[in-house]
């Protein structure tokens, strides 16, 4: 077979292939051809450039952002959400909500144990938008930090936690303790608590973790609840270097823990155990919480980010030292 024939056959396949929707089988047929040479000229009409591919992003689609975020930071994964409110955190956080939802629903699988953390905006626009999942069966929904602040903390932990059980049709564990408590011994002491152990034990097993990420500054929603810092120790995390917290647990710019007052008085699951969670998704957007987001990604501490495309663009500005 000549040149000239070999493409003439290569362009008749490509259209029936593209145009016509016919199997490579249904072609090899009707050409009196084999089917590998059907799927060989395929490939080669790439190679001469006989079938380009060209793919059309709809606007308000950051694929090409997503993959720059997952390769800088080695990310098992990387959502990008249309949002257009950079600095008005309750828009944003029911943008990033609602992605987080949709990505949530898609990756849940049977067995699971997702931990879920509490007093985040973000994670409450999550349950709001979330859809029911009736077809997986054995979810459990575990708390990974305990209540914050005044009494209401826990109620709000606890809601946040059943809510999204009943979504999935799991079984809500809660972590029975305040986020914060007044020293290690107390900590210690609320440790061996029968129920706190029943939570804290999962905490090695949890195969979904999604928790916020916060600056140092507290959230609207956190300081609505009764805050616990006052406004020296925020000062003092600041002068630490802590850019951003997981969990309660700060860290700075490069991602390491930072040493403050709250070592050993955090009742949460820690950032090592974090990062045994097949996957850590980290949601979170916004101007002041870019340097947290950066510090949480270089630190390997989630290895999913959900945010949106103003952060990410940001994220892709931020210097590795």
């Amino acid at each position: 077979m000549s040149r000239f024939d070999e493409l003439r056959v290569m362009v008749r396949i490509a259209r029936m292939y593209y145009e016509r929707n016919m199997s490579q089988a249904k072609i090899a047929e009707e050409l009196g051809l084999s089917q590998a040479t059907v799927s060989r000229l395929l490939r080669r009409s790439f190679t001469e450039e006989i079938i380009r591919i060209s793919i059309n992003v709809p606007h308000g689609v950051y694929t090409s952002l997503e993959e720059k975020l997952i390769d800088k930071y080695d990310l098992l994964d990387a959502v990008v959400v249309d949002s257009h409110a950079f600095d008005n955190e309750s828009i944003l956080n029911r943008d990033i909500g609602s992605a987080a939802a949709y990505y949530v629903e898609s990756i849940l699988k049977q067995d699971d144990i997702v931990g879920i953390s509490s007093w985040s905006s973000a994670l409450l626009a999550l349950v709001d938008t979330m859809q029911p999942i009736s077809n997986k069966d054995n979810i459990k929904v575990l708390q990974i930090l305990g209540g914050v602040g005044n009494p209401s903390a826990e109620v709000h932990a606890n809601h946040l936690t059943t809510r999204f059980a009943r979504l999935v049709n799991g079984e809500a564990i809660f972590l029975p303790a305040p986020g914060v408590v007044g020293s290690p011994e107390t900590l210690e002491a609320f440790y061996k608590d029968e129920y706190v152990k029943m939570a804290t034990e999962l905490f090695d097993k949890v195969t979904i973790a999604l928790v916020g990420i916060g600056a140092v500054e507290p959230s609207p929603l956190l300081a609505e609840s009764g805050n616990i810092f006052l406004s020296e120790e925020l000062e003092a995390l600041r002068k630490g270097g802590a850019v951003g917290d997981i969990l309660l647990h700060f860290f700075d710019h490069q991602g390491k823990p930072s040493k403050t007052f709250l070592d050993n008085r955090v009742a949460s699951m820690s950032l090592q155990q974090l990062q045994k969670a097949y996957r850590s998704i980290g949601v979170a957007g916004g101007s002041r919480k870019v340097e947290a987001i950066h510090g949480a990604l270089i630190g390997k501490w989630v290895n999913v980010v959900i945010t949106d495309q103003n952060t990410a663009a940001s994220l892709m500005n931020e210097k590795n030292n």
